[in-house]
């Protein structure tokens, strides 16, 4: 790429018009909460994340982009490049959000992709290699779990299949919800579902993220050059005991669900105990049977939500949890599964140099920092060289209405891909 051709792409991002996306987009699933924020709930597979996509197909057909899905749903819009037998260069994260979420978590990913893009045609600048937008199915796992499903499934971590009987709350299965939405898109392509069909590797995967996180904003900065994402181990422990009436039945002699989930949650905050405040552990999720205020409870479920930087240290915390769960029963009994798990990853310094000298080249503010949360990116390492670029959100604030960056922190970011793009499709 010479000198002059990035500057002029970068000049040709329109921060405006990728408002007017990111604000249209807010439409699907669009609600606003008891304080005023404007929200979104627009779940994996749902008639929200359908017409969602439809919207993003429609942008991509006035680009001339040719668009793809895969057996995941998986969605892809290709910019070609002058060579069109090179790996592509890809871009992108996902449309579905948090129950309760907000306008920015992931769609701000996929559309810095679809403004990048156009920016550089704007530009005139045809890159050497393909530049592949795409949007990865369910990564939040809000309507079906786990999250990540798509890039996952794509990048061979798992078998495609391997979430199909998981249902919702509802109980409507993922691979139902999956087959009805690729049925809606019948009229798009076809294609192979990456690595797992034998296709070849991108030559590089570059994600934008909100950071969902305090430290940019408090330090007052544009851009985090992301270095890497903590590994996350999830589990589900269901604590069966027996029904009784509670005002009749001895306290020694129930079976009492719920007194040994506090005991086994005790247990696990010991277990989780790090001083050092590196460690994170969250039961984010109880459901108890049958929920009635004067009956003892036969039934608990909840989550455990366990992440660590260091994947020894974080399995030696998660490789206790059943035993530890175990020991802590008094009448019940414990069943303890674990739902998902993501060894840690280190972003190639291909993919965060290029980040860093396009942040410079602008002026921009950044520092080097690792994600808390995972995402689609963390299954990218294997394949091929990744990383992330996030920009602040107000108050580090995500996964909520109030989730918050401004126009010109967005710009920022698109601007910043814009560059990276242009340099690692040169190459």
């Amino acid at each position: 790429m010479t000198p002059e051709v990035a500057p002029n792409a970068v000049a040709a991002v329109s921060a405006a018009r990728h408002w007017d996306r990111l604000m249209a987009m807010a439409a699907f699933g669009g609600f606003t909460d008891a304080d005023g924020h404007p929200g979104v709930n627009r779940p994996a597979c749902s008639p929200e994340d359908i017409a969602a996509r439809r919207l993003l197909l429609g942008w991509g057909a006035e680009l001339g982009l040719a668009a793809s899905v895969d057996a995941q749903g998986n969605l892809f819009l290709r910019q070609e490049g002058v060579e069109p037998g090179l790996a592509p260069v890809m871009t992108g994260s996902h449309m579905d959000s948090q129950p309760n979420g907000g306008r920015f978590d992931g769609i701000w990913g996929v559309l810095a992709g679809l403004e990048a893009i156009q920016a550089l045609r704007d530009a005139g600048v045809t890159p050497r290699r393909p530049i592949e937008l795409v949007a990865w199915t369910n990564e939040e796992g809000g309507r079906f779990a786990p999250g990540c499903m798509g890039s996952m499934a794509w990048a061979g971590h798992s078998p495609r299949d391997t979430w199909d009987d998981v249902t919702d709350g509802d109980g409507v299965r993922f691979g139902d919800a999956l087959s009805a939405m690729l049925a809606s898109e019948s009229d798009i392509p076809r294609r192979p579902l990456g690595v797992t069909a034998g296709g070849p590797a991108p030559f590089a995967y570059v994600e934008c993220h909100i950071e969902q996180g305090p430290r940019l904003e408090s330090a007052g900065l544009d851009i985090g050059v992301v270095t890497g994402i903590q590994g996350s181990r999830w589990f589900l422990v269901e604590i069966v005991g027996r029904t009784d009436h509670a005002g009749t039945t001895p306290l020694q002699l129930r079976r009492d669900a719920v007194q040994d989930m506090v005991r086994a949650i005790n247990a696990l905050n010991a277990l989780m105990h790090d001083p050092a405040d590196v460690l994170r552990f969250t039961i984010g999720r109880i459901e108890v049977s049958p929920n009635a205020g004067n009956t003892v409870a036969d039934r608990v479920r909840f989550t455990i939500d366990c992440r660590h930087p260091d994947g020894a240290e974080l399995d030696r915390r998660a490789d206790a949890v059943a035993a530890t769960v175990g020991e802590a029963m008094r009448t019940c009994t414990a069943y303890v599964t674990e739902r998902f798990r993501a060894a840690p990853s280190v972003f190639a310094p291909l993919v965060q140099e290029a980040i860093q000298r396009a942040a410079d080249a602008q002026g921009l503010a950044s520092t080097r920092l690792p994600s808390g949360a995972f995402h689609d990116a963390q299954f990218m390492v294997p394949i091929c060289p990744s990383g992330m670029v996030f920009i602040p959100c107000r108050g580090g604030v995500s996964h909520h209405p109030s989730e918050y960056s401004t126009p010109e922190q967005c710009a920022n970011g698109v601007r910043v891909l814009t560059q990276v793009l242009a340099d690692l499709a040169s190459r």
